[in-house]
């Protein structure tokens, strides 16, 4: 069960945090159809950006790797500069979807799937061009060896047991997790408890109303755009981390899409997208990990079992794991999407001469 959580919630938070760049988009009126984009040019940057410094021993950071345990610390505040540069990128990328739906007020689906069908072949070229090969890597190590923290770098020895909530959230788990949901909650106040976010909806749900009480319909639709890029790029770098082993090969397995799934899901609201995003993520959970769970700790592995069975491993095998999380993500939006409540002016372009 503690494998089954600590998995769950490395699965789960791209999927929050990119699911409230959607909300942040679409709450000032534009739809962000790109976010998958998005997310694949931030694991791009990202991975770039720990390979080269790699290469190039910034900041000595081969020194700090050399004694993991002492300087375990410092690492992380490498991996929040590696963020926040991926949450820089992203947010420039999404200038290009801001532009299109804002000043040009072109169609916004178009123009989020023209960025999505950008972004791979913009990546797989800089990639082909920078490593002549198909993917990026890191210059040295994985990232579990440089980047996640065990128990043994928090002063407990390697034998000791630290009970479920200690093995749960505090051995084998990333600074990325954790640094994520803070930020959820900090910009989830942020958008209901704010001024700035009192305009942000209104510009997203009656703009001409909001221009009328001196707001400027189009900072804020950039501002929202710009949130969410940045929110986009840091939860690609944060999936191909945690994930992927910080590999970027333009691909983030439609983790954006999935996470456009869990913000209509979730009715555009930060509290019911976490509990979405908590749920894709337990069948992201079981579709990577399904060979390896003993779910009553008894040393049977029921769903490996099932998979083998001459019966039942027709339907349940390997494939059918992995189309799971899809597959419910499909049937949940064909039976919620009459109950969706999406803001009234999203995908709308501003006219200041309409009323």
């Amino acid at each position: 069960m503690s494998f089954l959580i600590s998995k769950t919630l490395i699965y789960a938070i791209p999927l929050m945090i990119v699911a409230l760049a959607g909300v942040f988009a679409e709450r000032s009126g534009v739809i962000n159809l790109a976010l998958e984009g998005i997310m694949i040019f931030g694991a791009f940057v990202g991975a770039l950006t720990i390979n080269l410094m790699q290469k190039g021993n910034a900041f000595g950071i081969i020194d700090l790797a050399k004694d993991m345990t002492a300087n375990w610390g410092n690492l992380q505040l490498f991996l929040l500069m590696v963020m926040l540069i991926t949450a820089v990128a992203g947010a420039i990328f999404s200038l290009l979807l801001a532009f299109a739906a804002i000043n040009l007020k072109a169609d916004q689906t178009i123009g989020g799937t023209a960025l999505n069908m950008l972004s791979p072949a913009l990546v797989c070229f800089f990639i082909r061009l920078i490593a002549q090969q198909s993917e990026l890597r890191m210059f040295k190590g994985d990232a579990a060896s440089w980047f996640m923290i065990k128990k043994t770098m928090l002063g407990f020895d390697k034998a000791q047991e630290l009970g479920f909530l200690g093995e749960t959230f505090l051995n084998k788990v990333y600074f990325t997790t954790y640094f994520c949901i803070i930020l959820f909650v900090l910009l989830s106040i942020f958008l209901y408890k704010t001024r700035f976010g009192l305009r942000l909806r209104a510009c997203g749900e009656n703009p001409q109303a909001a221009a009328s009480l001196g707001i400027n319909v189009y900072k804020m639709r950039y501002s929202g755009v710009v949130i969410s890029g940045a929110l986009a790029g840091m939860g690609g770098f944060v999936y191909t981390l945690t994930t992927a082993n910080c590999v970027a090969n333009g691909d983030v397995a439609g983790f954006g899409f999935l996470a456009l799934a869990v913000m209509i899901f979730g009715n555009w609201k930060p509290l019911s997208i976490a509990g979405a995003a908590l749920l894709f993520g337990l069948f992201k959970c079981i579709a990577a990990s399904y060979s390896t769970l003993d779910i009553n700790n008894d040393g049977v592995f029921l769903l490996l079992n099932l998979s083998k069975d001459p019966t039942w491993g027709k339907i349940l095998n390997p494939h059918m794991y992995r189309l799971i999380p899809y597959v419910i993500s499909l049937l949940v939006l064909a039976f919620t999407s009459k109950k969706s409540r999406a803001p009234k002016a999203e995908g709308i372009p501003y006219d200041k001469g309409m009323r």
